[in-house]
């Protein structure tokens, strides 16, 4: 897999081996920092304006001032795939810490903010998206403000290792029962033709592909609601599916290894994931129906 030489910096673009920052730095310290990541599609970036503005929402949550104006970041950004030469499917990961300076919990008092964005090569999980994933459930035990997109992941990277331990793609999360998101992804629970899935409140992420699967259930006339749902509900879903940059659209067929329905991705989902498709404007050879 192919990470490309160039990043963007903020003090511009330079290669891999130049990026050094001193060991009192911290987001490493503290989770001290914001990020993105950003879905391109043959070499051209997906949804970069939510992206974008999620990232200085983000920051002034926490009082971070980024280094270069929205209208620059769009550009160094795009910017950075052409000095890459990215022709193909990839991930732009973006990240802003307060800084360099000696520990302490408060803030330095001119703190000069470290960015640093890469691009690594990832193709679509064509597999996983046309036959669908298992899930299994965990406790959400993360903070209050998961809307903030910070380097504070430590229970979502334990859920996310259990899961995998347990063989399965993904942890739903829940409090008392309740489903928040997953570890890294929303999650979505489909009954009756409607689709269900938390509200965006400060206690879940707001994310930028769930933004648009709402934006696909308006266009096909499928009612999307923001309502939770309980863990005990999934017993009786007729689908479920998770979104992220990443895994895209993708059909949960199995949770805690009971099946969901007859175990199949549903049609719903699939009218959202061709609405993706569409949406990313992924040509047919590139599509996960273009075999069927």
């Amino acid at each position: 897999m192919t990470i490309y030489k160039k990043l963007l910096t903020e003090d511009g673009f330079v290669d891999q081996g130049q990026l050094t920052y001193p060991f009192e730095e911290r987001g490493l310290q503290f989770g001290d920092g914001i990020y993105e990541v950003i879905r391109v599609y043959n070499g051209k970036n997906y949804l970069i304006q939510e992206h974008v503005e999620r990232l200085y929402r983000s920051a002034e949550a926490i009082k971070l001032v980024v280094p270069f104006q929205k209208d620059d970041m769009y550009r160094y950004l795009q910017e950075l795939l052409e000095i890459n030469d990215v022709k193909t499917d990839a991930k732009i990961y973006l990240q802003i810490t307060r800084g360099s300076a000696p520990r302490d919990h408060a803030f330095p008092e001119q703190p000069k903010p470290n960015l640093y964005a890469y691009v690594k090569d990832l193709s679509r999980p064509s597999e996983n998206l046309k036959t669908g994933v298992s899930a299994i459930t965990q406790p959400d035990v993360r903070w209050d403000w998961c809307y903030i997109k910070s380097l504070n992941l430590l229970p979502n990277v334990l859920a996310k290792q259990t899961a995998r331990e347990e063989g399965a793609f993904e942890a739903i999360l829940h409090k008392d029962g309740e489903v928040t998101e997953c570890s890294s992804s929303n999650a979505y629970f489909v009954k009756d033709g409607k689709v269900y899935t938390h509200p965006a409140k400060k206690n879940i992420l707001h994310g930028c592909v769930r933004m648009r699967v709402e934006h696909f259930c308006k266009q096909l006339g499928i009612e999307f609601v923001e309502e939770t749902f309980e863990i005990k509900d999934m017993e009786y879903a007729d689908e479920m599916f998770l979104s992220s940059s990443t895994a895209e659209v993708m059909p949960i067929i199995k949770v805690d290894q009971q099946k969901i329905a007859d175990g199949t991705p549903g049609e719903i989902t699939r009218k959202l994931q061709h609405a993706y498709e569409e949406d990313a404007e992924l040509s047919e050879s590139f599509s996960i129906f273009s075999a069927n």
